[in-house]
């Protein structure tokens, strides 16, 4: 511990001391015993930046991963085309779908039933009387009185009939329209004799007439004749949902091909990757120093080893499947420097040929994705288990442990400068208090000897 000096001057010169700033140079060695404890609590924080970065890194190459892994991920993924757009148009194919080719011939295509009135000449008319009519084999009808035909389209609309009614309008009058809301066959509006409409102001009876007549779709399957109430079919090809826009050749049915999504697969290996090489470039920047030629937080840390072991051996991990036995047999390859680089051809031409086998690779019992999930799981920072999540734990620990010590060191250096305040400042009013001490007994000792001090 170092020595504190009190500059004070003469004994008798009432100059005292200042005693904030003596006070500060006591209680400094007491602050120095802080240091090491806020060095190592420095270093430990800066761990935990580097832990959780690698948490981060880790948590994403498991995502990239998992669309890889998943039954229902990636590699399910199908994409369409039709060889005349004109006559079918795909416009899905979900993950229930088979790579394949089927052939469609449209006969004809699906119609919705509708029903139109005789014309009114004057749109302000108002109506009266029952509409009646049959529909999906349930009979509907509505009574009303004194409604224009906007306000009877209003009240048919609002009655859940199964139709949908609105007014066309022209230049020779308007018309009350019925659209039946089933497509198809199922759909038709059949007109009841208890339908009986009338125009207030002129006394003429409304008819109605058939606009167009429900009509299921007729077309052919890979040979097989079936029918569509919708001219968006669903359900015929596993999977694949399409749009029938016009008839077709018989002697030029299209072509719809179903293939597994490549590009899809492609993109979330490109992901797979550049996640990977992410955590080997967390590994690299702990090794060694860094431009102050301090060593990195985690340099040699056995958290960081046992990450790079770890994936390392998880790259060599899981059965063969079929005849992919590793990643490289399919473009994926490790360089010098550990990262994973891709040929885009190889990786494309194998997806062509060998689709089953690469799906079986990451998604097998055993296989290399199975394993490769168990590995990030050890790893993570979100399990409590991870290696990450344990080694962030434990230094929370320490850093626990530091704070408190700190906390305890200031409250005692709080307690002493309290203490060592009032001390020397009664210190230091003796000292001011000297001369006129040492005054007083000159005047003393001259009253009582005679002899005069000031001479």
């Amino acid at each position: 511990m170092g020595t504190v000096g009190i500059n004070f001057g003469p004994i008798n010169s009432g100059q005292g001391f200042d005693v904030a700033s003596t006070v500060t140079q006591i209680l400094a060695a007491q602050q120095a015993v802080e240091d090491p404890w806020k060095t190592q609590l420095s270093n430990l924080q800066a761990q935990d930046t580097a832990l959780s970065k690698f948490g981060t890194d880790l948590s994403t190459l498991s995502t990239a991963l998992q669309s890889l892994t998943d039954f229902s991920g990636t590699f399910v993924s199908k994409q369409g085309s039709s060889s005349d757009t004109d006559v079918v148009a795909l416009s899905s194919a979900s993950n229930l779908a088979v790579a394949g080719s089927h052939t469609i011939v449209v006969n004809k295509l699906a119609q919705t039933s509708s029903q139109y009135s005789d014309k009114i000449t004057n749109a302000s008319d108002t109506l009266s009387g029952s509409l009646s009519f049959t529909i999906n084999g349930q009979s509907q009808q509505l009574d009303f009185s004194g409604k224009t035909l906007t306000q009877l389209a209003a009240s048919i609309n609002g009655a859940s009939m199964g139709v949908s009614a609105s007014v066309i309008t022209d230049t020779t009058g308007s018309r009350l329209s019925l659209v039946s809301s089933t497509s198809g066959a199922a759909g038709e509006i059949t007109m009841n004799a208890l339908s009986s409409l009338s125009d207030d102001a002129t006394g003429n009876t409304i008819a109605f007439q058939v606009g167009m007549h429900g009509q299921d779709a007729s077309l052919t399957v890979d040979g097989l004749d079936t029918t569509s109430a919708s001219n968006t079919v669903t359900g015929l090809i596993p999977g694949v949902t399409f749009q029938i826009l016009s008839k077709s050749d018989p002697d030029n049915p299209v072509q719809v091909q179903i293939t597994n999504d490549n590009t899809s697969i492609e993109q979330a290996m490109a992901s797979f990757v550049t996640a990977y090489n992410a955590v080997v470039d967390d590994i690299k920047d702990q090794e060694g120093k860094d431009s102050s030629g301090n060593p990195e937080p985690l340099y040699g840390d056995p958290t960081v080893a046992r990450i790079q072991n770890q994936l390392t051996q998880g790259l060599l991990s899981g059965a063969p499947s079929g005849s992919i036995k590793s990643l490289s047999q399919f473009g994926i390859s490790v360089d010098q420097l550990g990262h994973l680089n891709i040929d885009g051809g190889t990786l494309d031409n194998s997806l062509n040929t060998n689709f089953a086998d690469i799906q079986g690779f990451f998604q097998n019992a055993n296989s290399f994705g199975q394993n490769f999930t168990s590995t990030l799981n050890g790893l993570s920072g979100t399990s409590t288990k991870g290696a990450i999540s344990l080694a962030l734990k434990q230094n929370s620990a320490q850093e626990a442990t530091l704070n408190q010590n700190i906390s305890d060191q200031e409250a005692r250096i709080a307690d002493n400068k309290s203490r060592l305040t009032d001390e020397l400042n009664l210190a230091n009013q003796i000292l001011q208090s000297l001369p006129d001490q040492v005054n007083e007994i000159k005047q003393l000792y001259s009253a009582i000897t005679g002899f005069n001090t000031g001479q």
